[in-house]
């Protein structure tokens, strides 16, 4: 008997992976009758020194990642999900949504692609292998 999700949260950066992951997010909501929650996350590492000191540039970046996660939410509302809600936070991706957005929503599944769209955290290796290994909940890495 396939798992049933009340609560599916999917992160979500323009990269083909994170839409396909938005895509498939969505049928999964559809299909369970599931709050679908769309998380993306303000890198300050891709700004520089300046443009992270100007609350202005900050507070416009904020502001435009809005407005664009909300067409993500339109586009989820228009395929039939009926309960859709965003987040937005700032921070480094795979961690930020690990242990900041997930203990907020509290999700039954995290679902996001396999590559980030701007070659992200080096250091730790994909955002998606960060976040299956440390997320408190079941991770669906689509690619």
């Amino acid at each position: 008997m396939p798992t049933t999700f009340k609560r599916i949260l999917v992160g979500v950066d323009d990269s083909a992976d994170a839409l396909l992951a938005f895509r498939y997010a969505i049928h999964q909501a559809k299909r369970d009758g599931a709050e679908l929650v769309i998380a993306s996350v303000l890198e300050k590492e891709t700004m520089n020194v300046y443009q992270a000191l100007d609350t202005d540039f900050i507070h416009g970046q904020y502001d435009d990642l809005k407005r664009h996660v909300r067409e993500y939410q339109q586009q989820a509302e228009d395929a039939g999900v009926a309960d859709v809600r965003i987040m937005i936070a700032e921070g480094e991706p795979g961690e930020t949504i690990v242990k900041e957005i997930i203990p907020q929503v509290k999700p039954d599944i995290l679902i996001v692609g396999s590559i980030a769209k701007k070659g992200v955290s080096r250091h730790f290796g994909s955002q998606a292998a960060y976040m299956a290994k440390y997320a408190p909940v079941s991770v669906l890495v689509i690619r």
